[in-house]
């Protein structure tokens, strides 16, 4: 926390981003961001030591289900960290704190409804996923306890956008390390020594993230008691901010819907490939995750940047945010891809050792290094973007990519095979960064008018 105020206040002085400033931002977050698909692979891992089999599928049904909502529901914090760090740019205490209670009160709601409508959505997912019936009676089971996590999840979402468009991105990170780590000690304890198997380890997850909403919860009463006081209801229930809010929360929300036809479709026409081309595409989508996770790091930096710049109508420290995004963004796809060019035969050995589709994994690894060089600045303009709170070029964007993968699979699929998919995908990730860079000089004189 303490680094990151004496960042707000040189930049407050000499109104000037260097380097040191924006990696201060960026490293805690790239960490914070690779230790968000913990919960689920740690929730796998300990089940998979079970005498049971089917265990690994109940819980990785139920984990599935999970994370596509949440991530379906993401929009929460990555708006919240862009309507926050405007307030603050521009000096405003109590639209700072306005900017935490008005997402609250739209994420309680939602995991409340989750909760009425959990046999609803449970049903549904089993009627698409078609499991056995044994593996559908342990995700039962998982689900029915984590789904009462849902409100406390998506509040946390809300408690780390807030914290982070502050940019005590330190304290972002110490709830979720907090929260991991708690998971890892309850899944061990509930499932070795207490023996409650697929039941426990949905319980540890649960205890997990009420314990992290709680310590998010604490943390930002002990900053701010006295400013809770002077906050007024009326202002919270506002109509005017509450539109303004639900109009980017819901281009975000469509852009990742987009994002999530993409992986299924592109996960559903791999499958027609066979079962060592399936998982040889599972292992590279899992190393592009890591990757898009690292990048998300620098974006959610350059969104606390862009925020406050445009909060503090400081056009200057704009385009030292833009500067440093793509610099630091280059840099790093540079050495991401050089990582996975150089040692890629360790890394797939890390994810399988069978014979078959490590080979035929190595042979498309050649996708996964091309992938940072026309990903990352995608990624990283839809932080700039979110900073602004300006989404709707966020979702007309990923719209037209999504038609380009379409398209490309119906031409090239037939043609080049596994080939033709990943080419596909890579041109879907090259058409998000060209076409939102195109809208960037309008962003500018948008919010800068």
């Amino acid at each position: 926390m303490g680094s990151s105020q004496r960042v707000d206040r040189q930049l407050n002085k000499d109104e000037r981003i260097s380097n040191k400033h924006y990696l201060i931002l960026a490293i805690p977050l790239i960490i914070a961001g690779i230790s968000t698909p913990i919960l689920g692979a740690v929730d796998t891992a300990v089940v998979g030591r079970l005498p049971n089999p089917t265990a690994i599928g109940g819980v990785a049904i139920g984990v599935l289900i999970f994370n596509t909502i949440y991530w379906l529901f993401g929009f929460l914090r990555v708006s919240t960290t862009g309507f926050t760090s405007q307030a603050l740019g521009a000096h405003d205490e109590n639209e700072t704190m306005l900017s935490l209670f008005r997402p609250m009160m739209i994420a309680f709601i939602l995991g409340i409804i989750f909760i009425l409508a959990q046999n609803i959505i449970f049903d549904l997912a089993i009627l698409l996923l078609e499991p056995t019936n044994n593996v559908t009676r342990l995700a039962e089971s998982y689900f029915s306890i984590r789904i009462w996590g849902s409100p406390f999840t998506l509040l946390n979402y809300v408690i780390v956008g807030w914290l982070m468009g502050l940019g005590k991105v330190q304290l972002s990170l110490i709830i979720q390390v907090v929260m991991n780590v708690m998971n890892i000690i309850l899944d061990l304890l509930f499932v070795f020594y207490y023996g409650l198997g697929v039941s426990g380890v949905a319980y540890a997850t649960l205890i997990s993230e009420v314990f992290a909403f709680l310590l998010g919860g604490w943390f930002i009463f002990q900053g701010n008691k006295t400013i809770f006081k002077k906050i007024k209801p009326t202002s919270v229930i506002s109509t005017s901010q509450f539109k303004a809010m639900f109009i980017v929360n819901r281009d975000l929300f469509l852009r990742t819907a987009c994002l999530l036809m993409m992986t299924c479709t592109f996960t559903a026409v791999g499958s027609r490939l066979g079962e060592v081309a399936l998982a040889c595409n599972a292992i590279l989508l899992q190393l592009h995750y890591i990757l898009a996770y690292f990048f998300g790091g620098f974006s959610n930096a350059s969104s606390i940047l862009i925020g406050k710049a445009i909060g503090a109508n400081n056009k200057s420290q704009f385009k030292q945010a833009i500067r440093l995004s793509a610099k630091w963004g280059f840099l790093t796809a540079i050495c991401l891809s050089m990582l996975v060019y150089l040692f890629g035969d360790f890394i797939v050995s890390i994810f399988t050792s069978i014979n078959e589709v490590k080979e035929m994994t190595l042979q498309y690894l050649g996708w996964i290094v091309i992938f940072p060089l026309v990903g990352f600045w995608g990624l990283h303009l839809e932080g700039i973007f979110s900073g602004a709170t300006e989404a709707k070029d966020i979702r007309n964007t990923i719209g037209i990519a999504l038609l380009i993968f379409l398209i490309i699979i119906w031409v090239a699929l037939p043609v080049y095979y596994n080939n033709g998919l990943w080419l596909a995908f890579i041109m879907f990730c090259f058409a998000r960064s060209f076409f939102l860079s195109l809208c960037l000089p309008s962003l500018e004189r948008r919010v800068f008018n």
